[in-house]
């Protein structure tokens, strides 16, 4: 059954269209983003889906493939974030809200959702879902809103409705991102640039390992790895981290009078660099070459970030020590995915060593695929 099918039969009508957007995963530039950095993130192939037309009231009802049988109904100006309103639909009703927060004048909604994007898996469902909702919701009421300013719609929503502290990476990839390219966004001067980024005109893969260790970025550790961020800058002296060149590393740190907040800096202007030196490998076609900077990135990650899991770890070293050029965490950490980059012909051979390596640690079986980048939201018909 698909979202158009799932409308048809909850609300006796076709939709008037069914649009997506797609999760994402980062190749490079964790937790830069909220920072003021670089981020490079490209989007997969795997879709959320909302299957929309307008109402004649004021009242939105969403519906989701993957919570058969519960229907979620408000007022649009009964939503209140204060409220906890929506529950699991919290994300469709928040854009909505933050929509008409942002003067647009959004009406009623009937919104069925089939979201593919795998939860909890640090590639983006969450934003996924807002931009799909955010998108069909602009273009039932005929409002012409940039795809740039929907991403920030979007992150407001996730911020300031559902209460999760996220940077504004996950929805602008979603959002904007074109196929076989990654989006290299400078976030604090919002420079947006498209890298060629297509790993199998080069017999190369993305591999990506979902540890099904699930996160949940509502909870204290991106929030305290954010505090801490912005402590260090305030320390600094700096309104951002991302103020702070990789030369003056050693500098800044010996300023810092806490040795959390050290390796908290350290992983914050170390992976804004690799991010550079990322993009200037893809921009000159040295695809193969960046292989050892995903590697570099996991230890920062795990070390000084500390946001890593067993999983994470696990699965990495196996991706590493099976041939990858370079394995790394995605995403916000504490569970979710990790990548590797790998030649295409041993796709095989390193997930059965993953999985293999799972199963001698006890872990639940991780799910394993390769994408491809993908292109951002869309009306799909």
């Amino acid at each position: 059954m698909t979202a158009a099918d799932l409308f048809a039969k909850t609300f006796d009508r076709p939709p008037t269209g069914v649009w997506s957007a797609p999760g994402r995963v980062n190749l490079m530039g964790e937790h830069t983003d909220y920072n003021g950095g670089y981020v490079l993130p490209f989007a997969i192939n795997l879709r959320a889906h909302a299957a929309a037309a307008r109402r004649d009231d004021d009242r939105v009802s969403v519906q989701s493939l993957q919570r058969p049988g519960e229907l979620i109904e408000f007022a649009l100006d009964e939503l209140d974030p204060a409220d906890g309103s929506g529950g699991w639909a919290s994300y469709a009703l928040g854009v909505l809200w933050a929509l008409r927060g942002a003067g647009h004048r959004i009406g009623g909604l009937d919104v069925v959702l089939d979201g593919q994007v795998p939860s909890g898996a640090g590639l983006s469902s969450s934003a996924a879902i807002e931009c799909a909702v955010g998108l069909a919701a602009a273009e039932l009421y005929e409002i012409d809103i940039p795809r740039a300013e929907l991403a920030r719609i979007a992150q407001y929503a996730e911020n300031n409705f559902v209460g999760v502290p996220c940077g504004l990476m996950d929805q602008m990839a979603s959002c904007v991102c074109e196929a076989d390219h990654a989006l290299f966004f400078d976030v604090r001067d919002d420079v947006r640039e498209q890298e060629p980024f297509a790993p199998h005109d080069e017999g190369l893969a993305v591999l990506v390992i979902d540890t099904r260790a699930h996160h949940a970025h509502a909870g204290g550790g991106y929030a305290g790895r954010r505090k801490a961020c912005e402590e260090a800058a305030r320390q600094l002296g700096v309104p951002y981290l991302r103020d702070i060149p990789g030369s003056a590393l050693e500098s800044a740190l010996a300023q810092l009078d806490d040795d959390v907040l050290r390796r908290r800096a350290r992983h914050i202007i170390t992976e804004n660099d690799r991010v550079l030196t990322m993009v200037d490998l893809l921009t000159s076609g040295a695809l193969r070459d960046v292989g050892p900077i995903l590697t570099q990135s996991h230890r920062s990650m795990r070390d000084d970030f500390e946001i890593s899991v067993a999983e994470l770890d696990a699965a990495v070293d196996a991706a590493i020590d099976a041939g990858a050029l370079g394995a790394r965490m995605t995403g916000g950490g504490f569970g979710g995915s990790a990548i590797a980059l790998i030649h295409a012909a041993s796709l095989d051979e390193v997930s059965r060593a993953v999985e293999a390596a799972f199963d001698r640690n006890g872990f639940a079986a991780p799910q394993i695929w390769s994408p491809h980048a993908s292109s951002g939201a869309s009306r799909e018909s």
